[in-house]
């Protein structure tokens, strides 16, 4: 992109959200600047996790009445927190796991500039590296952030390929990853799971176990179950489409400490309404227009209703509510897939782990074991509990896990393959642990991407937004999420005439003209 750069409605031209000069600006829909006066509406948004927070706080900002329901205790959804005591008697913050908050999350990234501007309470770590199991090692440090510098670097310093390794590749079947175009790569690749994509190509096995696999299990999904979109799409976002690199930032201390306490703050001062631990039973739609909701706190009409909430939990609710939708939205909802069973293992131990060890580290070929956080090198609270007691805080991941897994017999493997991986940790006393087991992330099968529900649905005035959300833009995990929580603030905020919320995203296409004619000529 040249010249002056995208304007925003307003016709000025707003600041780049990161490095990345093509970088794309959505810009926000005109209208008038607040709700004002006795017609004010009054919206109901459902889910206290990073959709509801995000379209909570994109209403109110515009004078929109918000009363936000979440049936947990604490807000964040995948990325609460609550208060536990350990048996040393410290009281600490335990979670649902390790997040990384890439700089490519532009909308997230701009949620949390509500209260922190400098994002002061994110630390960015030092590398990205993995390990597998055979002893081999990759890092993203040293890699170039820009394609496609940045993926020939990664092959060149990667002890992964060799050059008969990129010669045995076939480029041809690599040609959709040079032009990912959303929705297009749907219409490519879905039908095709990410495990057979990377077969086609001829990466390596080192590679694809290394790096790839790794990858994909950050969608809490077995390759062969994961669709080749949704895996193209990510290498366009984290890799090949975008300038800002593989590494990322890391909440400073936890989450509730680091982002939603100010933020809940900051919803409280513009006057949104916060039910937490209220689940909400049912919602109806009135015959002269606008919703009732039924919460064990009683009912209440409202002119708009939210559904920010995970697949699970959004397919009871329409199954609850009848008069939601028509019966082909409401089939394709119910049709929604959850993925397999994860588990977080966090230990306290009482001694410390080598100095050298990474923030983080994913791993392969270490059994069930996804990747091993150390908490104590960059998070305060467990930074504080380890210098005063001499131990550290380890943090382990595995994801797709199968549905008949032992729990007992699958956290005493991962502690087996920590001290596998970090010997010194079989020295080491565990004062106390946290196991949590959870299965409430979205699916994204092979074939699945024409059933996923978009923000508008048949019914005016019933919006969705969440990461199993389809959006039409390049963007995964948090950052739909919290991309889809701005597009359905933003409908619902059109629909009154009040001014909607700029967006950015990664490119929307290949970065290069000369590549994005290879991937359409030779693919």
């Amino acid at each position: 992109m040249t010249g002056p750069g995208p304007r925003s409605a307003d016709g000025t031209r707003p600041p780049r959200p990161g490095r990345d000069r093509l970088a794309r600006l959505l810009p926000a829909p005109p209208g008038a600047d607040r709700a004002a006066g006795t017609g004010t509406p009054h919206v109901a948004v459902v889910g206290g996790g990073i959709a509801g927070l995000t379209a909570a706080t994109a209403l109110a900002e515009r004078g929109v009445r918000v009363t936000l329901y979440e049936r947990e205790a604490q807000l964040g959804g995948r990325l609460t927190g609550w208060p536990t005591r350990l048996a040393d008697g410290t009281t600490v913050t335990m979670s649902r796991g390790f997040h990384a908050f890439f700089r490519q999350y532009y909308n997230l990234r701009a949620l949390l500039r509500r209260t922190d501007p400098g994002l002061c309470r994110l630390t960015g770590l030092p590398d990205y590296r993995l390990q597998h199991g055979s002893g081999r090692q990759d890092s993203f440090r040293h890699v170039p952030r820009t394609p496609p510098w940045s993926a020939l670097g990664f092959v060149a310093l990667s002890p992964s390929f060799s050059l008969g390794d990129v010669a045995r590749m076939h480029a041809r079947s690599a040609l959709p990853l040079l032009d990912v175009r959303v929705p297009a790569v749907y219409d490519r690749l879905d039908q095709v799971s990410a495990y057979d994509f990377l077969e086609a190509i001829g990466f390596p096995a080192a590679a694809r176990h290394l790096a790839f696999e790794v990858f994909s299990r950050s969608f809490f999904a077995d390759p062969r179950q994961l669709s080749a979109a949704e895996m193209a799409l990510m290498f366009h976002i984290y890799f090949l489409g975008s300038a800002e690199g593989l590494l990322f930032d890391v909440p400073r201390e936890p989450f509730p400490q680091a982002l939603w306490d100010p933020l809940a703050g900051r919803l409280h001062r513009l006057g949104v309404r916060m039910r937490t631990g209220t689940a909400v039973e049912g919602v109806s739609v009135q015959p002269t227009g606008g919703f009732v909701v039924s919460a064990a706190s009683g009912e209440e009409t409202y002119d708009a209703v939210l559904l920010a909430l995970d697949p699970s939990a959004l397919r009871s609710l329409v199954a609850r509510s009848s008069g939601l939708g028509d019966d082909e939205w409401r089939e394709r909802v119910a049709r929604l897939r959850t993925a397999p069973p994860f588990l977080v293992s966090r230990l306290w131990l009482d001694s410390p782990v080598r100095a050298d060890r990474p923030g983080f580290l994913g791993t392969g070929g270490y059994g069930a074991l996804d990747n091993v956080s150390v908490l104590s090198d960059w998070e305060g609270e467990a930074a504080r509990w380890a210098a005063r007691t001499g131990g550290s805080v380890v943090e382990l991941h595995a994801y797709a896990l199968p549905e008949s897994a032992d729990r007992a017999v699958t956290q005493k493997k991962l502690l087996d393959e920590l001290h596998r991986l970090y010997p010194e940790t079989r020295r080491a006393r565990v004062v106390d642990a946290r196991h949590e087991w959870r299965a409430d992330c979205p699916l994204f099968p092979v074939g699945g991407h024409a059933d996923r529900p978009r923000v508008r649905t048949p019914t005016p005035g019933l919006v969705l937004a969440g990461d199993v959300v389809r959006t039409d833009l390049p963007v995964a995990l948090m950052e739909r999420a919290s991309t889809s929580g701005f597009l359905a603030a933003n409908t619902l905020l059109r629909r009154w005439g009040l001014q909607g919320h700029a967006l950015w995203t990664v490119p929307g296409r290949g970065r290069s003209a000369l590549l994005r004619w290879a991937a359409a000529r030779l693919g």
